[in-house]
């Protein structure tokens, strides 16, 4: 397991501790993310880029049951910090909501979708 802190040194409520798979960091995000904590979610995200370097960060989003557009936005800037260094964000266990969401924004096709996080660990970049 990778530890990682929150900005007020706790562990923190949106994200469990992360673990390293090969090239990947794989770590699973809880709760709606809105406005109020997408923030938090931000820093845990660019703290475990920023420690790990990973090729691709896997995000399991099978306890987001709703992001608002702020969450959205954490994501693609994760996604633009990898695509520099020829990484790639992968999503998997989306819940209706969620998919849908990325789907409305048209971002689907930006993130790889995985059904699964074993899924995820074998596409191709």
């Amino acid at each position: 397991m990778i530890g990682h802190r929150t900005s007020g040194g706790g562990n923190s409520n949106l994200m469990t501790p992360a673990r390293k798979e090969g090239d990947a960091v794989i770590a699973s995000v809880r709760g709606e993310i809105d406005l109020h904590n997408s923030p938090e979610l931000r820093g845990e995200i660019l703290s475990l880029l920023g420690e790990h370097s990973p090729r691709r960060l896997v995000l399991n989003l099978a306890e987001v049951p709703y992001m608002d557009s702020s969450a959205i936005a954490v994501l693609v800037e994760a996604m633009q910090k990898l695509r520099k260094t020829g990484g790639r964000v992968c999503l998997t266990n989306l819940q209706p909501r969620v998919k849908s969401l990325l789907d409305i924004a048209k971002l689907g096709s930006i993130f790889l979708i995985a059904k699964d996080e074993q899924e995820a660990l074998r596409g191709s970049d």
